[in-house]
């Protein structure tokens, strides 16, 4: 096997996947022909290639040991052609998913809503009965429209990991990405065990400000507008995302372009994709990054969550192996992202750049500086976070998602397991997943639209880990105003430019000795 000539072709399938990707998504072009680029590269994911890479990695393995540099390389490389076979198999389904997302209308009560546009329109719609609606139309949508496709998407999905040797995804992932999927499900379930008691006091007092509703009255529908939370607008004004994302790179000694590395979309279009991303077509030199505004906080998590990806692939090192600038562990790049859009959680940010915080806000902002290990808001006394409703809302939101994300690894770890349950089943195992971790009745209908390749869940989690304890580790060395450091910023270009080639793992351990445990974001959220 020629490596060099592979590796080559690999970096240009990656570019034109990219383009393609950031062009459809980005609402600039109507079509999605993923199809013909994974025609064009086929070879690149022949079983061939597939066991050629198998044997070469395990040989470097046995050589060099895995934390062996060009060892690493090999299995990112089987990594991405095994992920490529099965892309190749699925990207007709994807590609017909994709299209008929865009092209998608629905019919809310008389009012004509695109697909993808319905999510935005929910978050800023106050009434609840309005919400629910375009819920139900959606999840209507959904089974009709979409599952049949994403249904043959994961059949070939089983098919391909079959024909490769594995006995099912999850085992093809535990297995190539380095993931001790076992250990994460324990983790997770401590956490939710471990959060349990204390969820509904942590929620409520949120949702009672921002819905109108106890946990008890809560509904799925009305989770879009609980993240909005358009009450706090008056400190996320609409036209400062982009100003408060520059000054956070100015204080760190760094700007958002990275010298014409990043381009930054940030327009409102009928077909964008309503979630942001970050696209690096080619790293460092080409990274794109692309954000639907909504409105109030939610712009600002996401460009500067977005903004925390395209930094990383734009500082990364030129010279690097194709594998570590482009492929690797995503959990680190995901921690990256995660540390910056957390700042919209940290009264001394939100105090210095938004000029948000006082009385209580301005106390809470003073708390808990080096070694905590927790942000401002969770740092402060219960009293001060009581009193500081931007913060009582971040630390609701927070506890959510993270055990929404606990009740979807246990739902993926069914769906991808061995011997998964017949589709109504597993709609069933999806829906008690989510319900049971969120406290709200949660519907059935997203059950394959929710499963998200290579057990991406996995690099959520992981990557919540591992942002905590970089930020304290910040903390310690900078102060709790780290992002207004221009030494931190140099400390995180020096981190950047090894792109991925460590794990999270690894990376952690490299800089505190630490391991990677998800007990960290109990403790972080003053639980």
């Amino acid at each position: 096997m020629d490596l060099g000539a592979y590796r080559v072709q690999a970096e240009t399938f990656v570019a034109e996947l990219g383009d393609e990707y950031h062009a459809h998504y980005a609402g600039l072009r109507d079509g999605f022909e993923v199809d013909a680029i994974y025609a064009r590269h086929a070879a690149l994911f022949a079983p061939a290639a597939v066991d050629a890479l198998r044997v070469l990695t395990a040989a470097a393995d046995d050589a060099a040991g895995v934390r062996d540099d060009e060892a690493r390389r090999l299995r990112m490389l089987l990594d991405f052609a095994v992920e490529g076979c099965v892309g190749l198999a699925t990207a007709p389904a994807a590609e017909a998913i994709a299209q008929r997302e865009a092209s998608l209308r629905l019919d809310v009560g008389g009012t004509m809503l695109g697909f993808r546009e319905s999510s935005t329109v929910q978050a800023n719609e106050p009434s609840r009965e309005r919400r629910a609606e375009i819920e139900a139309v959606r999840l209507e949508a959904t089974e009709t429209q979409l599952n049949p496709l994403h249904r043959e998407a994961l059949a070939r999905t089983r098919d391909v990991v079959r024909e490769l040797g594995w006995s099912s995804y999850r085992a093809l992932c535990s297995e190539l990405k380095g993931y001790d999927l076992e250990a994460l499900s324990d983790g997770t379930a401590q956490f939710l065990a471990a959060t349990d008691a204390a969820y509904a006091g942590v929620v409520e007092p949120a949702l009672a400000r921002v819905v109108g509703v106890g946990l008890g009255d809560f509904a799925r529908a009305d989770l879009p507008w609980f993240f909005r939370a358009r009450v706090d607008d008056d400190a996320f004004p609409a036209e400062r995302p982009l100003e408060a994302y520059g000054a956070t790179l100015a204080g760190l000694g760094l700007e958002p372009t990275a010298g014409g590395r990043i381009a930054l979309d940030v327009e409102a279009r009928p077909r964008k994709s309503p979630r942001a991303f970050c696209v690096p077509v080619r790293a460092p030199q080409d990274v794109r990054l692309v954000v639907a505004p909504v409105g109030g906080r939610d712009d600002y998590v996401a460009l500067l969550h977005e903004g925390g990806h395209a930094q990383h692939y734009a500082h990364v090192e030129p010279a690097l192996p194709f594998e570590f600038r482009q492929l690797g562990d995503n959990a680190v790049t995901e921690a990256f992202a995660f540390l910056f859009d957390h700042l919209t959680e940290d009264p001394r940010w939100l105090r210095r750049r938004l000029g948000v915080g006082s009385g209580g806000r301005g106390a809470a902002a003073g708390a808990g500086a080096a070694g905590s290990g927790s942000r401002g808001a969770v740092a402060s006394t219960a009293a001060e976070r009581d009193d500081d409703p931007l913060a009582v809302h971040a630390r609701a939101a927070r506890l959510v998602y993270l055990r929404r994300y606990c009740g979807k690894l246990a739902y993926e770890s069914v769906a991808h397991g061995e011997a998964p349950p017949d589709d109504a089943a597993l709609a069933d195992v999806y829906s008690r997943s989510l319900s049971s971790a969120v406290g709200v009745a949660w519907p059935s209908a997203t059950y394959l639209a929710d499963l998200d390749p290579g057990f991406y869940v996995a690099a959520y989690l992981r990557a919540w880990a591992l942002e905590t304890h970089l930020r304290r580790w910040l903390e310690q060395r900078f102060g709790p105003d780290w992002f207004a450091t221009p030494a931190a910023g140099e400390l995180l270009r020096g981190l950047w430019a090894d792109g991925q080639r460590l794990s999270a793992e690894e990376l952690l351990h490299t800089l505190t000795g630490e391991q990677l445990d998800l007990a960290v974001l109990v403790a972080d959220l003053g639980l």
